[in-house]
């Protein structure tokens, strides 16, 4: 198969990148792979919605990049920060062109929520719905470009570059360049080779190396550990989001998601003996910032004994008309909201880090860009600010398109690059200890590499994530694809370079807390 573009990841950023190129350049042919269906992607439960100063007499740019940097701890790129704060409203303009319809309060302005961390209303949202809106609108685009095609259940293996004409390839080599990748037909477990001048990475985060998570089951750092592989530059993995808020529903995978636009709205965190406690830890209470409150309801948690504290949204009366799928969700398990509280507990939500890019998404391999949360721009630094991702996707898809034309004319493929060699591999019968060994990584980086960690636990998980992911290489070399393997092999890459990125951190700032620090 050859094309000019590549898209890996049907989200906001694939999708948005692609259409982008598209309506600019109808001659191109762009193509997008997708390992499941085309609507499953991270940015589908996105809840809360996207920030954006559109309200100039109560808000300002200055506030939200203020706001951005604070929760970002210091590490942020403030030449980034401003980039995105003062290009958000073109990008949500470009969205409602496109077809997604956001609450109004009538027909000039926006209603707009409020979450933690920040100092104003600013966020655009479609009910409790908003990824699933934008989504969907972007879906419909797509179908619409005659120069788009989709592949779904196509499983993306590893990146072609010249390790794959025979060259040694190091890290921080500059003469790295991408032609696509190998990718797995799930259904015919076929091999495909997918030739391309460009290549996007807009794969998503790694939240399935968690056992407790709000990230869909494909979330397993697919495109980040196949840069890895390929020696792009890999940065600030150590930074993992804890969303402070999942519904506490045992056995359910991913977690429920309850967004903090509720919180903004007025709901407060409670122990389960009905004390509020947040005042104890930041003046803001329920509204600091997502590091702050994980943390704090982890150290209640530890302190009582007990597996959840609660939400409480009596404040709310309103509650069913601006979060019907969360009331829906919670009616479904026997809790009426807001007369009853919800238990919540902290479950993995976002990667901060991950793929190093410049402002335009270029990643330090040619031709290679990422976008999403599988790109580290240096947007958010150690903590992302609520509402900030889809916001970011949204803007550095633009840049990665940007960029993308002024290159991809003076591009080409080279003409040897083999096919996908498998001679000598079996079908494995080690499916059990595949599922296993998921498993026990997921065990490993909950309990050693949570929102809590030392050094001891980091040392004791790095042994236990070497042997997992040396094991995991043997059985990749010797056995025929599948997609669990596949994904085993990316989730004890992603989980190797999070404790080792977690072992050089020397002082701890936002996500990250280390108690010998």
């Amino acid at each position: 198969m050859i094309t000019d573009v590549l898209i890996v990841g049907s989200g906001i950023a694939g999708l948005s990148y692609a259409l982008k190129l598209a309506e600019r350049a109808p001659n191109l042919k762009i193509t997008i792979i997708t390992k499941l269906d085309e609507s499953e992607a991270n940015t589908k439960y996105a809840q809360g919605g996207i920030a954006a100063v559109t309200n100039l007499k109560n808000d300002s740019f200055e506030k939200h990049i203020n706001d951005t940097l604070k929760a970002g701890d210091g590490l942020c790129d403030k030449q980034v920060v401003e980039h995105v704060v003062k290009n958000a409203p073109k990008r949500v303009s470009e969205l409602a062109k496109w077809g997604v319809c956001f609450d109004k309060k009538n027909k000039s302005q926006y209603d707009l929520g409020k979450e933690g961390g920040h100092s104003e209303n600013r966020i655009i949202h479609h009910k409790d719905l908003t990824g699933l809106q934008v989504q969907n609108s972007l879906l419909e685009r797509i179908h619409e470009a005659p120069n788009i095609n989709i592949f779904t259940h196509f499983f993306a293996i590893d990146l072609i570059t010249e390790h794959h004409l025979g060259k040694n390839l190091a890290y921080g080599d500059k003469d790295i360049s991408c032609y696509g990748l190998f990718a797995l037909n799930i259904h015919s477990e076929k091999i495909v080779k997918i030739l391309a001048k460009v290549t996007l990475l807009a794969t998503g985060g790694a939240g399935q190396v968690y056992k407790y998570t709000t990230n869909p089951a494909i979330a397993t750092a697919d495109g980040i550990a196949m840069a890895y592989r390929a020696k792009a530059t890999i940065n600030n993995m150590e930074f993992i989001q804890f969303h402070p808020t999942a519904l506490y529903n045992l056995g359910e995978n991913p977690a429920f998601l309850i967004s903090e636009a509720v919180r903004g709205k007025g709901a407060v965190l409670r122990t389960k003996k009905g004390n509020l406690f947040m005042q104890k830890y930041d003046k803001r209470e329920s509204l600091a910032t997502r590091d702050i409150v994980a943390r704090s309801i982890d150290r209640e948690l530890k302190t009582s004994g007990d597996n959840f504290v609660f939400l409480d949204c009596s404040s709310i009366s309103d509650f069913e008309t601006h979060f019907p799928n969360i009331y829906k969700k919670c009616l479904s398990i026997g809790i009426n909201v807001p007369e009853q509280w919800i238990p919540v507990v902290p479950a993995t939500h976002y990667l901060c880090g991950g793929i190093q890019t410049d402002i335009s998404g270029k990643t330090n391999i040619n031709n290679l860009y990422a976008c999403g949360e599988c790109a580290c721009t240096g947007l958010h630094g150690a903590n992302r600010l609520a509402s900030n991702s889809l916001l970011e996707a949204l803007i550095f898809s633009h840049n990665c398109a940007e960029d993308t034309f002024k290159i991809i004319d003076k591009l080409t493929i080279p003409n040897n690059i083999p096919d996908w060699d498998s001679k000598g591999v079996v079908k494995t019968q080690e499916q059990i200890l595949i599922q296993h060994n998921i498993q026990e990584i997921r065990s490993v980086m909950t309990d050693y590499v949570g929102i809590i960690r030392s050094d001891f636990r980091l040392k004791r998980a790095l042994n236990h994530i070497k042997i997992i992911y040396e094991e995991t290489e043997m059985l990749y070399q010797n056995n025929a694809l599948s997609l669990s393997l596949c994904q085993l092999r990316n989730l004890s890459t992603a989980a190797y370079i999070i404790v080792q990125q977690s072992l050089l951190r020397t002082e701890n700032k936002g996500t990250f807390f280390n108690l010998n620090l």
